[in-house]
Protein backbone atom coordinates (compact mmCIF):
# COMPACT_ATOMS: atom_id res chain seq x y z
CA UNK A 1 0.00 0.00 0.00
CA UNK A 2 0.76 3.41 -0.76
CA UNK A 3 2.35 5.22 2.51
CA UNK A 4 0.09 8.49 1.15
CA UNK A 5 -3.40 8.28 2.76
CA UNK A 6 -4.94 10.20 0.03
CA UNK A 7 -4.19 7.33 -2.39
CA UNK A 8 -6.09 4.94 0.34
CA UNK A 9 -10.33 3.96 -0.14
CA UNK A 10 -12.20 2.19 1.96
CA UNK A 11 -14.87 1.21 -0.45
CA UNK A 12 -15.51 -2.35 -0.27
CA UNK A 13 -17.38 -2.77 -3.03
CA UNK A 14 -15.13 -0.71 -5.53
CA UNK A 15 -12.62 -3.92 -4.46
CA UNK A 16 -14.74 -6.43 -5.34
CA UNK A 17 -15.51 -4.74 -8.78
CA UNK A 18 -12.10 -4.18 -9.24
CA UNK A 19 -11.28 -7.79 -9.01
CA UNK A 20 -14.37 -8.99 -11.35
CA UNK A 21 -13.20 -6.56 -13.75
CA UNK A 22 -9.88 -7.68 -14.04
CA UNK A 23 -10.34 -11.32 -13.03
CA UNK A 24 -6.61 -11.90 -12.56
CA UNK A 25 -3.97 -11.54 -9.76
CA UNK A 26 -0.86 -13.18 -8.09
CA UNK A 27 -0.60 -15.66 -4.51
CA UNK A 28 2.44 -14.26 -3.22
CA UNK A 29 3.44 -16.77 -0.09
CA UNK A 30 7.35 -17.66 2.02
CA UNK A 31 7.82 -21.17 1.75
CA UNK A 32 10.27 -23.72 3.23
CA UNK A 33 12.16 -23.47 -0.10
CA UNK A 34 11.82 -19.25 0.24
CA UNK A 35 9.23 -16.77 -1.13
CA UNK A 36 6.69 -17.62 -4.04
CA UNK A 37 4.24 -16.29 -6.68
CA UNK A 38 1.35 -17.81 -8.69
CA UNK A 39 -0.27 -16.29 -11.26
CA UNK A 40 -4.11 -17.31 -10.91
CA UNK A 41 -7.68 -16.11 -11.92
CA UNK A 42 -9.23 -14.82 -9.13
CA UNK A 43 -13.45 -14.96 -7.79
CA UNK A 44 -14.51 -13.03 -5.14
CA UNK A 45 -17.74 -14.48 -2.95
CA UNK A 46 -19.25 -11.22 -2.10
CA UNK A 47 -18.50 -12.16 1.30
CA UNK A 48 -15.21 -10.98 2.68
CA UNK A 49 -13.18 -14.11 0.73
CA UNK A 50 -11.31 -14.49 -2.72
CA UNK A 51 -11.38 -18.16 -5.05
CA UNK A 52 -8.43 -19.34 -6.98
CA UNK A 53 -6.70 -22.60 -8.21
CA UNK A 54 -3.96 -23.75 -8.93
CA UNK A 55 -1.96 -26.55 -10.56
CA UNK A 56 -1.00 -29.73 -8.32
CA UNK A 57 2.94 -29.20 -9.46
CA UNK A 58 2.48 -25.80 -8.53
CA UNK A 59 5.47 -24.52 -6.42
CA UNK A 60 2.59 -22.92 -2.95
CA UNK A 61 -0.02 -25.74 -3.82
CA UNK A 62 1.27 -28.23 -1.08
CA UNK A 63 2.68 -25.13 1.17
CA UNK A 64 -0.61 -22.84 0.62
CA UNK A 65 -3.57 -24.70 2.87
CA UNK A 66 -3.34 -23.14 6.52
CA UNK A 67 -1.12 -20.61 5.77
CA UNK A 68 -1.41 -16.61 5.85
CA UNK A 69 -1.13 -15.68 2.10
CA UNK A 70 -1.35 -12.43 -0.10
CA UNK A 71 -3.36 -11.78 -2.51
CA UNK A 72 -2.29 -8.89 -5.16
CA UNK A 73 -4.47 -7.38 -8.30
CA UNK A 74 -3.03 -4.98 -10.19
CA UNK A 75 -5.28 -2.33 -12.44
CA UNK A 76 -4.55 0.26 -15.08
CA UNK A 77 -1.55 2.38 -14.64
CA UNK A 78 0.50 4.91 -16.72
CA UNK A 79 3.46 7.14 -16.24
CA UNK A 80 2.80 10.49 -15.82
CA UNK A 81 4.81 13.17 -17.41
CA UNK A 82 5.86 16.48 -15.27
CA UNK A 83 5.16 18.48 -18.67
CA UNK A 84 1.51 18.17 -18.03
CA UNK A 85 1.52 20.19 -14.77
CA UNK A 86 1.63 24.03 -14.57
CA UNK A 87 4.70 24.10 -13.06
CA UNK A 88 6.86 21.91 -14.45
CA UNK A 89 9.88 21.98 -12.10
CA UNK A 90 8.58 18.81 -10.52
CA UNK A 91 9.57 14.77 -10.78
CA UNK A 92 7.42 11.93 -13.37
CA UNK A 93 5.33 9.41 -11.31
CA UNK A 94 3.60 6.72 -12.08
CA UNK A 95 -0.75 7.06 -11.79
CA UNK A 96 -1.80 3.50 -10.64
CA UNK A 97 -4.56 1.33 -9.49
CA UNK A 98 -3.86 -1.85 -6.87
CA UNK A 99 -5.51 -3.90 -4.30
CA UNK A 100 -3.83 -6.33 -1.76
CA UNK A 101 -5.27 -9.15 0.20
CA UNK A 102 -4.33 -10.62 3.20
CA UNK A 103 -5.69 -13.59 4.88
CA UNK A 104 -5.26 -17.45 6.02
CA UNK A 105 -5.91 -19.71 2.67
CA UNK A 106 -7.83 -23.25 2.86
CA UNK A 107 -8.06 -26.18 0.49
CA UNK A 108 -11.67 -26.70 -1.12
CA UNK A 109 -12.88 -29.83 -1.33
CA UNK A 110 -13.78 -31.29 -4.94
CA UNK A 111 -17.23 -29.97 -4.85
CA UNK A 112 -16.69 -26.18 -4.29
CA UNK A 113 -13.71 -26.39 -7.03
CA UNK A 114 -16.10 -27.55 -9.49
CA UNK A 115 -18.74 -25.09 -7.86
CA UNK A 116 -15.33 -22.27 -8.27
CA UNK A 117 -14.83 -23.22 -11.74
CA UNK A 118 -18.37 -22.94 -13.22
CA UNK A 119 -18.40 -19.67 -11.65
CA UNK A 120 -15.08 -18.31 -13.48
CA UNK A 121 -15.98 -19.64 -16.88
CA UNK A 122 -19.81 -18.01 -16.38
CA UNK A 123 -18.70 -14.81 -15.65
CA UNK A 124 -15.70 -15.10 -18.50
CA UNK A 125 -17.59 -16.66 -21.07
CA UNK A 126 -20.65 -13.77 -20.21
CA UNK A 127 -17.82 -11.43 -21.94
CA UNK A 128 -16.88 -13.30 -24.88
CA UNK A 129 -18.63 -11.44 -27.97
CA UNK A 130 -20.63 -14.03 -30.40
CA UNK A 131 -22.16 -17.37 -29.99
CA UNK A 132 -23.28 -19.35 -27.20
CA UNK A 133 -21.45 -19.11 -23.90
CA UNK A 134 -19.53 -22.64 -23.34
CA UNK A 135 -20.38 -24.33 -20.13
CA UNK A 136 -19.09 -27.47 -18.32
CA UNK A 137 -21.63 -29.81 -19.52
CA UNK A 138 -20.26 -29.88 -22.59
CA UNK A 139 -16.92 -31.90 -21.40
CA UNK A 140 -17.66 -35.55 -20.79
CA UNK A 141 -17.38 -36.70 -16.80
CA UNK A 142 -14.90 -38.79 -17.00
CA UNK A 143 -12.70 -36.19 -18.72
CA UNK A 144 -13.42 -32.95 -16.48
CA UNK A 145 -12.88 -35.20 -13.56
CA UNK A 146 -9.17 -35.91 -14.90
CA UNK A 147 -8.85 -32.69 -15.57
CA UNK A 148 -9.92 -31.38 -12.02
CA UNK A 149 -7.34 -33.57 -10.39
CA UNK A 150 -4.42 -31.90 -11.87
CA UNK A 151 -5.38 -28.34 -9.91
CA UNK A 152 -6.19 -27.51 -6.34
CA UNK A 153 -9.08 -25.37 -5.52
CA UNK A 154 -8.35 -22.48 -2.37
CA UNK A 155 -9.95 -19.89 -0.92
CA UNK A 156 -8.67 -17.19 1.22
CA UNK A 157 -10.20 -15.19 4.04
CA UNK A 158 -9.66 -11.89 3.24
CA UNK A 159 -8.64 -10.00 6.82
CA UNK A 160 -6.79 -7.35 5.66
CA UNK A 161 -7.70 -4.98 2.47
CA UNK A 162 -4.50 -2.86 1.26
CA UNK A 163 -5.61 -0.96 -1.58
CA UNK A 164 -3.72 1.79 -3.67
CA UNK A 165 -5.06 3.85 -5.99
CA UNK A 166 -2.61 6.60 -6.90
CA UNK A 167 -4.72 9.14 -9.27
CA UNK A 168 -3.18 12.39 -9.22
CA UNK A 169 -5.07 13.10 -5.83
CA UNK A 170 -2.23 15.00 -3.98
CA UNK A 171 -2.73 17.90 -7.17
CA UNK A 172 -5.08 20.37 -7.68
CA UNK A 173 -8.44 19.22 -9.48
CA UNK A 174 -7.59 21.49 -12.52
CA UNK A 175 -4.24 19.67 -12.57
CA UNK A 176 -5.98 16.33 -12.32
CA UNK A 177 -7.79 17.22 -15.12
CA UNK A 178 -5.01 17.89 -16.89
CA UNK A 179 -3.16 14.89 -16.25
CA UNK A 180 -6.40 12.70 -17.13
CA UNK A 181 -6.89 14.47 -20.45
CA UNK A 182 -2.88 13.71 -21.23
CA UNK A 183 -2.65 10.29 -20.12
CA UNK A 184 -6.11 9.67 -22.32
CA UNK A 185 -4.37 11.03 -25.56
CA UNK A 186 -1.46 8.52 -24.67
CA UNK A 187 -3.63 5.90 -24.80
CA UNK A 188 -4.46 5.22 -21.19
CA UNK A 189 -8.41 5.39 -21.57
CA UNK A 190 -9.07 3.11 -18.62
CA UNK A 191 -6.81 5.14 -16.16
CA UNK A 192 -8.24 8.06 -17.68
CA UNK A 193 -11.61 7.44 -16.69
CA UNK A 194 -11.33 6.12 -13.65
CA UNK A 195 -9.49 9.12 -12.95
CA UNK A 196 -12.32 11.51 -13.67
CA UNK A 197 -15.13 8.76 -12.36
CA UNK A 198 -13.70 8.12 -8.85
CA UNK A 199 -12.55 10.62 -7.62
CA UNK A 200 -15.23 12.91 -5.64
CA UNK A 201 -14.90 17.33 -5.04
CA UNK A 202 -12.11 17.15 -2.79
CA UNK A 203 -9.99 14.30 -4.53
CA UNK A 204 -10.89 11.51 -2.78
CA UNK A 205 -12.07 8.22 -3.66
Amino acid sequence: MHPNALFRSENRALFETLIEEIGFGMIFAQTPDGPRVAHTPLVHTGDGAVQFHLSRGNALTKHLPGMTALAVVNGPDAYVSPRWYDDAAQVPTWNYIALEMEGPVRRMDAEGLEGLLETLSERQEARVIGGAPWTMDKVPAYKLRAMMGGITGFEMEVRGWRPTLKLSQNKPAEERARVADALEAQGAMALAQLMRTLLDDKGAA
